[in-house]
């Protein structure tokens, strides 16, 4: 087994890694929109201080981060085999499906979506794991 913190990515919360590989399969951790510096993609403050969140924005983030922590692996989002998506708002499920559909299509990977009270920071309405299939001669 080989567990991985990627250089270049949001270093995470906790004594974790971004992901590890084990008989094959890539374990992706939860992931969010956040950045390296610790900014958030799909998060804007305005002169009034209201922050507006954008779920789009941070869903596309998300799967974008999630495809550079499985390419550190030698693998990459055609490789997933299941996800599981927490949102703290199910009235953000349009929005997410949306870019979902960006990035996949029925033959993607499995799914499950999830709402729950709250993540580890109050300016993230998602967060995803997944799992994928390590394609012959990636990284282990």
């Amino acid at each position: 087994m080989t567990a991985r913190v990627v250089a270049g990515k949001a270093v995470p919360r906790g004594a974790f890694p971004h992901v590890k590989v084990a008989g094959g399969f890539v374990f992706v951790s939860g992931t969010s929109s956040r950045r390296a510096d610790n900014t958030f993609a799909g998060v804007s403050v305005d002169e009034f201080g209201t922050t507006n969140l954008d779920i789009r924005v941070q869903t596309r983030a998300v799967i974008e981060n999630i495809g550079d922590l499985l390419r550190s692996v030698g693998a990459n989002l055609a490789d997933l085999v299941q996800v599981t998506t927490y949102l703290v708002n199910m009235n953000d499920f349009g929005g997410y499906n949306e870019v979902w559909a960006e990035f996949f299509d029925t033959s993607g990977p499995t799914r499950t979506t999830v709402a729950v009270h709250q993540l580890p920071h109050p300016h993230l309405l998602i967060e995803i794991q997944a799992v994928a299939l390590l394609p012959s001669g990636g990284q282990s």
